[in-house]
């Protein structure tokens, strides 16, 4: 081992979920490495080699260094602590910091001197400094930046992308003086091969981290309000883009639904932070009002389509395929796919959900759902949404679509991926 690399004794990470649990797997291969979660259930899965979120094949995990454990005493043996936890939004769309508080509280409780802690978790500028700092001090009784160091490097992970891995992607770093900054860079640096970005401060790396998020939810939303506007004037967005991708500088966005943890959820953290100081950000919450409104839009698209179709609303059946945030992988965090399953309920509809790639039982403890163990169980249905493009959907042929369904076939592709139907005449298709 490298001398620069034996300068940290042991790192701890702190939350296994889409973003910890790769980081572990990644530094353990430079050095020891434990992964703390307090979730029991999760770590007796991790040590069996089984990762629910998909990101970590059970291969890497058995090959792995990496000790598993919800025992937080485990942490005092670490003198570098990350820390990457959820920052998820209340019902009124704040921040909710009771997973960051909660971690803080824990790795303060088991804090030793010289220790650094850095946080990965996606928070609005100040937070580290103004909420995590005061909870490590208060649970250790040690003094920042006397007895102990922080420092923030904001997380880039897409989850199911795996060729924008973390070792892949340029990672900001940031420490609350020249030595953690300098501390920080050295590990990062170690097993990131497309290298670090040093910010100049903690505030900074936080700030750049949520404007990440905030852009593609503006560019999706005005992708959103688009498909709306051409909807109305009988135009088909995609033509529309095709059309204008031809332009050298044209940004390739597509409409959709934005649900998951980061993209709808980072905006409001700036938000809150901005009515702070005294400035309503309208142009960040306009673009969250729209792609907040797309599920209710294209349950009434639904609601057009059938009665143009002739169908009996009153004993409608639909099939929704697809519940997860995004296409596979199982995290249905704020899926905007349930919105709109909850919107074509609230329709008097009758809905039926199935999704191979998602957890049944956890579907069914977020959201209520039972999802289908067959396709065919509740057929024929009169109008088949796609919401989320699995892989797996990609496979389904036109004749699969008929055979689910009765006549005029109705298919709602939301992202637009079974453009071949688009000209069937049997078929009543729409696309975003």
């Amino acid at each position: 081992m490298k001398d620069r690399e034996s300068e940290v004794k042991k790192i701890c990470v702190v939350g296994l979920g889409y973003v910890g649990l790769p980081l572990a797997c990644l530094l353990a291969k430079k050095y020891r490495v434990i992964g703390f979660d307090k979730n029991p259930r999760r770590i007796e899965e991790l040590k069996k080699g089984f990762d629910v979120t998909g990101e970590v094949d059970e291969k890497s995990l058995k090959n792995s260094n990496l000790e598993f454990t919800n025992d937080e005493r485990k942490i005092s043996e670490c003198d570098f602590i990350i820390v990457a936890v959820p920052t998820p939004v209340d019902k009124v769309k704040n921040p909710d910091l009771s997973f960051l508080k909660s971690a803080s509280s824990i790795v303060g409780r088991n804090l030793t001197k010289g220790s650094i802690v850095v946080y990965e978790s996606t928070v609005y500028p100040g937070a580290t400094e103004e909420v995590c700092v005061p909870l490590l001090e208060r649970e250790s009784g040690l003094k920042w930046k006397r007895d102990f160091f922080v420092g923030y490097s904001p997380e880039r992970v897409n989850p199911g992308d795996k060729e924008h891995t973390i070792e892949k992607v340029v990672k900001v770093v940031a420490g609350d003086c020249e030595y953690s900054l300098e501390k920080i860079a050295r590990v990062y640096e170690s097993i990131v091969e497309a290298g670090i970005y040093k910010a100049p401060s903690i505030r900074v790396a936080e700030a750049a981290k949520v404007i990440e998020n905030i852009q593609r939810d503006i560019n999706i939303a005005l992708m959103n309000e688009l498909a709306i506007i051409f909807d109305r004037l009988g135009l088909e967005t995609k033509e529309v883009l095709k059309a204008a991708y031809t332009k050298w500088n044209f940004l390739r966005f597509e409409p959709g639904l934005v649900g998951g943890h980061c993209i709808p959820v980072d905006p409001y953290y700036l938000a809150y932070k901005s009515l702070e100081v005294g400035h309503v950000p309208q142009l960040i919450l306009a673009g969250r009002n729209i792609n907040e409104s797309m599920p209710v839009f294209i349950a009434n698209k639904v609601l057009k389509l059938l009665i143009k179709g002739g169908k009996d609303i009153s004993n409608s059946k639909i099939l929704v395929l697809g519940i997860t945030f995004k296409e596979n992988i199982p995290d249905i965090r704020n899926s905007k796919s349930f919105d709109l399953v909850k919107e074509l309920t609230e329709f008097g509809l009758k809905v039926f959900v199935y999704d191979p790639v998602a957890q049944p039982e956890e579907v069914k403890k977020e959201y209520g759902i039972d999802l289908l163990r067959r396709l065919e169980e509740f057929s024929p249905y009169d109008c088949i949404i796609v919401s989320v493009k699995h892989q797996c959907f990609r496979e389904y042929s036109k004749e699969f679509f008929k055979s689910l369904m009765t006549r005029p076939y109705i298919l709602i592709d939301v992202k637009g991926i079974f453009e071949d139907i688009k000209g069937d005449k049997e078929f009543i298709y729409w696309s975003l």
